[in-house]
């Protein structure tokens, strides 16, 4: 489905970060030069031009190739091209590409899909994937500051991450709106990523008395609450001030 196709410079900054921190090891692994995907990157490859800057901070030889299904898109495209960096018509089969990607970022892509479609668009990503390669799905807004995703491996979601502008939100419930397809619609009572945010907005309360200190330091200790009240949740301290917090994928499903 061709999507709306809205983008901005600098608009997935958040995504392209963590694709940086958690697909690092994957990229420097020994051997042929390594392909990430950019599936469904809208109106213009600004995008796909930026996320291809930051990885070849990590490996000078990683090749990119962004895949669009309209063809007009395509064709705006390419004078962005350069060695490893393309551009080329596909869809979540990827295919037409000559080897498996390590990495694929889909980002707002599924968000106009129904919710039924999400599974199988993410079985067939999966199955394109390298052994140990990871999909980043998810949304943001329109400048970036709001944003969650999904990661996905070849068995499937991994885990639930939201990433936060500190001046953003007042409430780190706020993001709701920009949940991944496959859980904005299960933000409800009785749905575990609805309690998760729930808790969220509690322990971001608890921590009122830090707010003289910054919102950085309040999400901090909000984050190190939801840790001690037992929520499963992923990286730490670092990734926090970041305004990243990042939860197993079991503590969030949604109900079947």
């Amino acid at each position: 489905m061709v999507t709306r196709g809205t983008t901005a410079p600098n608009r997935l900054r958040r995504m392209d970060r963590a694709l940086a921190h958690v697909g690092a090891g994957l990229l420097r692994r020994p051997g042929p030069a390594p392909l990430v995907v950019d599936l469904g990157y809208g109106a213009a490859g600004t995008t796909t031009l930026e996320l291809w800057r930051r990885l070849t901070r990590i490996r000078a030889d990683v090749e990119v190739v962004g895949v669009e299904i309209d063809p007009a898109r395509v064709a705006a495209a390419r004078p962005l091209a350069r060695p490893g960096l393309r551009f080329v018509r596909g869809g979540f089969d990827l295919a037409g590409l000559d080897r498996a990607p390590i990495l694929i970022r889909a980002a707002n892509v599924l968000r106009q899909y129904d919710e039924g479609e999400v599974k199988p668009a993410w079985e067939l990503m999966s199955s394109r994937l390298a052994p140990d390669g990871l999909i980043l799905e998810g949304t943001c807004d329109e400048i970036g500051r709001r944003s969650t995703w999904v990661w996905l491996g070849a068995d499937g979601p991994v885990s639930l991450t939201v990433s936060l502008g500190f001046t953003a939100i007042e409430r780190p419930s706020d993001v709701a709106e920009r949940l991944p397809k496959a859980l904005i619609h299960r933000n409800v009572p009785g749905e575990p990523v609805h309690a998760f945010l729930q808790a969220l907005d509690s322990a971001w309360d608890r921590q009122a008395p830090l707010a003289s200190y910054g919102r950085r330091q309040r999400f901090v200790a909000t984050c190190a609450q939801l840790r001690q009240d037992g929520w499963p949740l992923i990286h730490g301290p670092r990734r926090w001030r970041l305004g990243e917090i990042t939860v197993d994928w079991r503590a969030v499903a949604p109900q079947t």
